[in-house]
């Protein structure tokens, strides 16, 4: 549906030039959800501005659904526009039209009588749930609701394609989940290609099926999110995977001399990660019982995604070194990551 071939993206400042994107080169699937996550500054937004045009690329082609954009005339790229709908975090809702003419605007010109736009603009605010306020201002409702809208909006011209831009940076976190449901379940519904722009890892992880990870410009990482979140090539990557577990509380503990963390004599604090799909075997108690372990789990972050458990737990081991050295490699051949934190030596 969309492919970038070593598209940049440069601006002048002043005696400068700053390079936003450089030399990215993605494709994304017909009907995928697709993430392209990155701190602020990585890019990001700049690239999917590229993907429609509203930057234009330095160099390098931009494909939708089969058209060459960057090689369009202006009228030509303004009809294949109305194909990639396109949402943000503020909104961008006019102020001074209802909820219904918001919708209705972009479907001034497109030939429908009156009572037609009606008709569709009624079936996408059932769409996305909100028909209750087709009347109201933007000003008299909550954030998710202004976003419901502006989804409905951007459907309007029947898109191939959804750019999300931060759409959800602006919501408290259930009103942000509920946008994400909503999203996923108009790419399921519509069959329509979403693309997730955002800084948060745990948007990701809700909708996305495959991810790019950008940094200073650049795609660094991409690959399916499970693939992402179990084996992180790139230090950018493990950060983000960081921001949204609690795994990593372990080390900060550790260096407070905490009790949790306190160890005896021949103990050891391990952080295993499960690193493929099948992880669903009760490892824990195999290798208490098989090596003759105590096996005490101090943080555990366990979630679904993509309908594989991901995550890891963090244990104390207790017991016979041999025992221990044999249970590791056990782990080991079983696909889980084995990080020692903490080793209290030999008893």
């Amino acid at each position: 549906m969309i492919e970038l071939l070593h598209v940049t993206k440069s601006f002048d400042e002043g005696q400068n030039q700053v390079h936003a994107v450089k030399d990215v080169t993605l494709t994304i699937n017909e009907g995928e959800v697709f993430g392209i996550i990155g701190f602020s500054g990585a890019g990001k937004s700049t690239l999917v501005r590229c993907i429609n045009l509203l930057e234009r690329p330095t160099t390098g082609t931009v494909t939708v659904a089969g058209q060459t954009l960057t090689s369009l005339s202006s009228r030509e790229l303004r009809q294949a526009r109305k194909k990639i709908g396109m949402i943000f975090q503020h909104f961008n809702l006019m102020a001074s039209r209802t909820v219904f003419g918001n919708v209705a605007y972009p479907l001034k010109g497109s030939g429908l009588t009156k009572q037609e736009i009606s008709d569709k603009v009624h079936k996408l605010l059932e769409l996305v749930d909100i028909s209750d306020k087709e009347n109201a201002y933007p000003s008299q409702l909550s954030g998710g609701q202004k976003q419901r809208v502006a989804i409905a909006r951007a459907l309007a011209n029947d898109p191939s394609v959804l750019l999300c831009d931060e759409a959800t940076s602006a919501l408290d976190p259930q009103t942000t989940k509920a946008i994400l449901l909503l999203l996923k379940q108009l790419n399921v519904k519509l069959g329509i290609t979403v693309v997730v722009i955002t800084h948060e890892m745990n948007v990701v992880k809700e909708i996305c099926e495959r991810v790019a990870v950008m940094e200073q410009g650049q795609v660094v990482e991409q690959g399916d999110v499970f693939t992402i979140f179990s084996t992180p090539e790139q230090k950018v990557t493990r950060d983000f995977i960081r921001t949204t577990s609690n795994i990593q509380k372990v080390e900060e503990l550790i260096g407070k001399n905490n009790a949790v963390t306190l160890l005896k004599p021949g103990e050891l604090i391990v952080r295993l990660s499960y690193m493929q799909r099948n992880a669903s075997e009760p490892l824990i108690s195999t290798v208490s019982r098989q090596f003759d372990l105590d096996m005490n789990i101090i943080f555990a972050d366990i979630e679904i995604v993509q309908d594989a458990p991901i995550g890891g737990t963090v244990a104390i081991i207790s017991g016979e070194r041999q025992n221990i050295d044999a249970a590791i490699e056990y782990l080991l051949q079983k696909n889980v990551g084995v990080e020692v934190i903490e080793d209290a030596g030999v008893s």
